[in-house]
């Protein structure tokens, strides 16, 4: 159920039935507002909502607050389609009243949540250690050193090398000091 949203879970019918109380009590719902509603459904989907009922629709003698609860009960009888167009005739009319409806803001609040598990997830997920770059360089470094003086060194220079790696080794790990000294011993061996 991870990747659900509130579309999925619930269709535009019943996003409709939700958001109904809120549309009706809107002061932004106005009466312009409701006739360009009404309009682009009729001319855009007169399958959804034909002259006939458009005409009922914008009726101004009737009151905004009577028109607007039969038109959406009206769409709701009519099926997931007709909500699905209303909801898109909202977003492209009134994106302030469409971003605010309670269905939107828990789509919203679903998506946030969802983005700060997988935040977390990924943060764990990539977190290799905890110590940060700066010891990864410093241990890269080591390691070049190391190649470096194991490649290149010649006698002269592994003879004046194990002084350097016994005091280096001095403030290193246990495992890190025991292969500095025996680098040194297996260099004065060699020579």
């Amino acid at each position: 159920m991870a990747g659900l949203t509130t579309r999925d879970i619930e269709g535009y019918n019943e996003q409709l039935q939700s958001d109904a109380q809120f549309l009706c009590s809107d002061q932004r719902m106005d009466a312009e507002l409701v006739d360009r509603l009404v309009l682009q459904l009729n001319r855009i989907y007169p399958q959804i909502l034909n002259d006939k009922e458009a005409c009922k629709f914008r009726r101004l003698s009737v009151p905004t607050k009577v028109r607007l609860p039969e038109l959406l009960k009206y769409l709701r009888a009519k099926g997931e389609e007709a909500c699905h167009e209303f909801y898109r005739a909202l977003h492209i009319h009134a994106e302030e009243v469409y971003a605010s409806l309670p269905t939107r803001i828990r789509q919203r609040e679903m998506a946030d949540s969802k983005l700060a598990n997988n935040v977390g997830i990924l943060q764990k997920r990539y977190a290799l250690n905890d110590k940060g770059p700066m010891f990864f360089l410093s241990c890269f470094s080591l390691v070049v050193g190391i190649a470096v003086l194991y490649y290149y060194g010649e006698g002269e220079t592994l003879r004046s090398t194990g002084a350097f790696l016994h005091c280096s080794a001095a403030k290193l790990s246990k495992d890190a000091k025991d292969v500095f000294i025996s680098y040194a011993e297996v260099g004065k061996q060699i020579l």
